[in-house]
This record gives C-alpha cells, structure tokens and sequence, in this order.
C-alpha cells in the first residue's frame, strides 16, 4: 500500500513540482470536475495557473498543501487562501481540493482538508468559506466533513463540457 504525505508547498519547493501539479489539474479536469477550467485544458494554461499560484503563495497570501506518494509525486492538493480584507481577517477560503484518479477513495482528500484546517487555525482563521458544483461528489464530501450547507447559486459556472452548473456555497467554523 502506497503512503502518502501530506505537507505544505512554497518558494523553490512549490515552483520545482508544477508539473505534477498541473498533472493533477489536467486529470481532475478531463474527469468532469468544476473547478474553473474547461475540457481540453492545455499544459500552458495549466502551468499559468499554477505559476500564479505559486506567486501568491510566494507572497504569503495562501498556502498550497500537497499529497504526496512514496517517490515524491504529487497526487493530491488544495489550497488557503488567507488574503482577505481588513475586515475578514478571521476567515479564509478553501479552493481547489483536486485528488489524481489514481489516489481516490484512500482517505486523501480528507486528510488534506484536516491538514489544510489545522494550517488555517495556526494563521487565526476560524471561519471557511467554499463553494462546489451542486449535485457533486464533492458536495456530498464536504456535508461528511461537518461543512454548513449555506444555499446554491443556479446557473453559476460552466462543467468543463460546457455544460452549466449551480454551485452550492459552504462554510465552516474552526
């Protein structure tokens, strides 16, 4: 059984794994999940997504947490992201919970979103706020992980076949 590691990701570190990480996001993707990209996503607007992230996490605006396997490739992540306003300063968001196929249903995805809790609670935050496509997986996981249904937005985004989606908006004290 492969083991899994889960830590967070920044400067050099983070900049030397986009690849995986845009394996990652290519493969969560072309499976159908609703996460700002459409199908076919290219390597180049995968990798511009990522650098950016990486910037942000450069400057101390989020943290990117990653799973890891035994030989170092990333299979899993999801993000904080702790900028926020002057009057939000308690609260943060949670964006891009993204699981590789071949690492689902081994528990990841929870333990990254225990791991990315702890994280936010040693940064002050103790409000999460998430959003994900209505009628997901992904919805029904984060009612088991104790998330607050608050409501659904109809028509608010595009599935990657162009297909488009509500989102249900969730929120989580810490």
């Amino acid at each position: 059984m492969t083991t899994y590691h889960i830590h967070s990701l920044a400067g050099e570190a983070l900049a030397s794994h986009l690849p995986s990480l845009c394996d990652v996001l290519e493969n969560c993707v072309s499976g159908g999940a609703s996460v700002s990209f459409m199908h076919p996503l290219s390597r180049e607007k995968s990798l511009q997504f990522w650098s950016g992230v990486a910037a942000s996490a450069a400057r101390g605006e989020r943290i990117v947490l990653v799973a890891q396997d035994d030989t170092g490739e990333i299979v899993g992540t999801v993000q904080v992201v702790l900028e926020q306003p002057e009057n939000q300063s308690h609260r943060a968001d949670v964006s891009k919970l993204l699981v590789h196929e071949k690492a689902r249903r081994q528990g990841l995805a929870r333990r990254l979103m225990d791991a990315l809790e702890r994280e936010a609670l040693a940064h002050g935050k103790t409000v999460l706020v998430l959003d994900t496509s209505t009628g997901s997986g992904a919805e029904h996981f984060y009612l088991q992980c104790g998330w607050q249904r608050v409501g659904e937005i109809p028509r608010f985004a595009l599935m990657p076949d162009g297909n488009v989606t509500a989102t249900t908006i969730f929120y989580k004290f810490l």
